[in-house]
């Protein structure tokens, strides 16, 4: 199974903040500046061209009919102004009606034949561009009426200009749309920049509070401090303290009452070796050594009831719940405990009403040792001879039921065996050695499940019953 590839960080807010803000800003920018050079240039050619029509018409003036042939009277200073313009060149040329060349430039280059005629004016003109003495020209045709007694016809004008001049035009709006929208995006892009370092500055001051807590100071951030959709995060994370301010007084509770418990039975330990040291009756060390021993074993079993309490306190699975046969764990509960049964010769009875399976969720290890932990008990504290029954069944949930005929809990205790370290007195009677952490453990994990325990009287009237429901399985 191939690994995750590690996720990069997210770097600084404020940059992505500014990039998400001013790179889409700076598109829309050169979107519109685009738009509008290209307005400025449809502009410009209009005027271009309007001048260009009134350079035509000025010359159409001086089209007439003389001597049975079309003329044009274009005086010196005219063709002059006509050759050479401050921004370029400018060309014309005459063609009578019959198509003959009257004046100017004879290679103009002629009017094509899908040339459109303009709209915008409502003389008989048609623009269109060409290439003349290798440079790109705009040409303005114009058709215009001659007559006279002899004859009568549609000479046609010819005016075209090099295109420096709107070139240099074009490039004088693009430089100063460029320059305005620069300006624009450098103006948003600093008030993007101060409004973004001003929304940021409560999430800053946060992170300066939370830098400047003492490691043991888990009180909570108030989230009216920052804004409304920053407030999720500080209501999860003063949670999250709250959490593990649980858990590190469940550690401390833990720690305190581990070294009160543990200490009692290492100092006997420690006060029993001692006594072997000086003994010299071999039978005496004996007795000793018997005696270290049973120390040794309640001093175990106080030491993994304790490392229980503390997984279950802990919650260390709560997350690794499943679907999990109770009827297999208790059996097998009940296979494990067999020979503790056996040697205190106790009948011990496994029943389940004829189901054949009974599914609950749970953490299957926990769930264990929560059967474990009321079927020991249950053989404990019943005396020799005794009885302890197992029963698994499905009544609106899981439901498991442990009984003996042991002393049993006053109803008084029974709200108080749930406590640490709580014995009840006649439990007290029937076994000095017990931790008082079984039932506990049982409890937070019960808790843990989501499940109910109820103590009740022995059903024969003496002993405890111990009743666990589950919730419904639901698949």
């Amino acid at each position: 199974m191939t690994e995750p590839a590690e996720r990069a960080p997210l770097g600084s807010l404020r940059s992505q903040l500014l990039r998400w803000l001013l790179i889409p800003l700076a598109a829309l920018v050169m979107i519109d500046a685009v738009s509008v050079y290209n307005n400025a240039l449809e502009a410009a050619d209009q005027a271009y061209d309007r001048s260009l029509l009134a350079s035509t018409r000025a010359l159409a003036e001086r089209v007439t009919i003389a001597g049975g042939r079309v003329v044009a009277d274009v005086p010196y200073v005219a063709l002059d102004s006509f050759e050479t313009d401050t921004l370029g060149r400018i060309y014309y040329r005459v063609t009578g009606v019959k198509g003959e060349h009257v004046s100017g430039y004879e290679d103009l280059p002629p009017l094509p034949r899908n040339a459109a005629r303009s709209d915008a004016y409502p003389a008989l003109v048609y623009f269109y561009h060409a290439t003349y003495r290798k440079e790109p020209v705009r040409i303005a045709a114009l058709y215009q009426p001659v007559y006279d007694d002899s004859m009568r016809g549609i000479a046609l004008i010819q005016v075209g200009e090099t295109l420096e001049g709107r070139h240099e035009l074009s490039r004088k709006i693009l430089l100063d749309t460029l320059a305005r929208q620069a300006l624009l995006v450098l103006a948003a892009a600093l008030l993007a920049w101060f409004a973004v370092r001003f929304v940021l500055r409560p999430l800053m001051q946060l992170t300066a509070d939370v830098e400047a807590r003492s490691p043991t100071d888990l009180s909570n951030f108030d989230p009216d401090l920052v804004h409304r959709e920053v407030r999720p995060l500080v209501a999860a994370m003063n949670g999250y303290m709250a959490r593990l301010q649980t858990l590190i007084s469940g550690q401390r509770r833990f720690i305190a009452d581990a070294s009160h418990q543990l200490r009692t039975p290492l100092t006997v330990l420690k006060t029993q070796a001692e006594l072997a040291l000086r003994a010299d009756d071999p039978k005496a060390m004996r007795e000793i050594v018997e005696s270290i021993a049973r120390t040794t074993d309640a001093t175990v079993h106080l030491a993994n009831r304790l490392l229980t309490l503390a997984r279950a306190e802990h919650g260390a699975a709560v997350a690794d719940l499943q679907p999990v046969s109770l009827v297999e764990t208790a059996r097998q509960v009940g296979l494990d405990l067999a020979l503790q049964a056996v040697r205190k010769d106790i009948d011990l009875e496994f029943d389940t009403d004829g189901e054949e399976d009974v599914t609950v969720q749970a953490n299957p290890l926990l769930l264990h040792e929560l059967i474990s932990n009321l079927v020991d008990n249950a053989l404990r504290y019943t005396p020799a001879g005794g009885r302890v029954s197992l029963r698994v069944c499905n009544d609106d949930g899981g439901l498991l039921e442990i009984e003996d005929n042991g002393p049993g809990i006053a109803p008084p205790e029974r709200d108080k065996v749930f406590a640490p370290f709580y014995r009840a007195a006649a439990s007290q009677a029937a076994n000095a050695d017990g931790s008082g952490l079984g039932l506990t453990i049982v409890r937070d994990i019960a808790a843990m499940h989501k499940a109910d325990i109820v103590l009740s009287e022995g059903s024969r009237g003496a002993g405890l019953k111990v009743s666990v429901r589950f919730p419904v399985f639901v698949v």
